[in-house]
């Protein structure tokens, strides 16, 4: 008859589970922090208004002389710029966030598991951020001349601040995960859904994917179609050549033992 006291056992199991659990909490109190800091330093220069300045200036660059965004809401003025404030600290604190995301999983992983994991984290956000940034610093601009172009004379251009809000937020959101396509094609081939030569033959439907996608998500004009389709088909390549390299450099001993045999 075994002497092992049930509870005992419980108990033993329970520490690591709650050890996690705290681990957790902290990592989250970190990230928060972190955020919170940047927020901090952020509302003091160059402060919420400001940061929205700069979101606007793409459009009011294009706007009729004396022309500016307005307010339809009371609480517009203020809410807004925070919620700029609040997403341009999380971008900051981006870096710090994710390192607290892999801190947390990484001793769970293989060292196979970690060489995929912490390339492939970094290069996301890497690549989120360029097409944030090539969003705002290119397509804004051509967006933005191409509807002014078509507004009559008789018609004051006076954009709401809300809707503004929305729309840059839409269109980042858009060109920052059509910039994650290599990320995508690497885990698709990585967890072996799809092979690199499928991937290859795919090439024309992902061009034509690609140019359905940015007709659906940007303005009806050719400029800002091109500069998020012509992307997506060169990023599409450097997911497939990506792609062989991973495959290579991250398998499992035993998958390495069986692609030598």
């Amino acid at each position: 008859m075994s002497d092992t006291n049930p509870q005992d056992e419980l108990t033993g199991s329970e520490q690591p589970f709650v050890a996690h659990l705290i681990e957790l909490r902290d990592r989250l109190v970190r990230a928060v922090a972190a955020i919170a800091v940047a927020a901090a330093v952020l509302a003091i220069f160059p402060g919420p208004g400001e940061l929205y300045d700069i979101l606007a200036q793409p459009l009011v660059a294009h706007l009729p002389k004396g022309a500016t965004l307005i307010a339809t809401s009371v609480i517009s003025p203020f809410m807004v710029p925070l919620k700029i404030l609040l997403m341009a600290a999380f971008l900051i604190a981006l870096p710090m966030v994710l390192y607290q995301v892999w801190a947390f999983v990484a001793p769970g992983l293989y060292a196979h598991e970690k060489k995929l994991v912490l390339p492939l984290v970094v290069s996301s956000t890497l690549l989120f951020l360029i097409g944030v940034a090539f969003c705002y610093f290119f397509v804004f601009g051509q967006v933005f001349a191409f509807i002014q172009g078509f507004a009559p004379k008789s018609i004051t251009a006076a954009p709401d601040i809300e809707a503004y809000l929305s729309f840059v937020l839409t269109m980042f959101l858009a060109f920052g995960l059509a910039f994650e396509v290599p990320v995508a094609v690497v885990v698709l081939a990585r967890m072996g859904v799809v092979t690199v030569q499928k991937l290859k033959d795919f090439r024309g439907y992902f061009v034509v994917l690609a140019f359905v996608i940015a007709a659906v998500v940007t303005p009806p004009d050719v400029v800002s179609q091109l500069a998020l389709a012509i992307p997506m088909c060169l990023l599409y390549e450097l997911g497939i050549w990506a792609a062989q390299i991973f495959i290579k450099h991250t398998q499992a001993p035993e998958e390495a033992e069986e692609a030598k045999a």
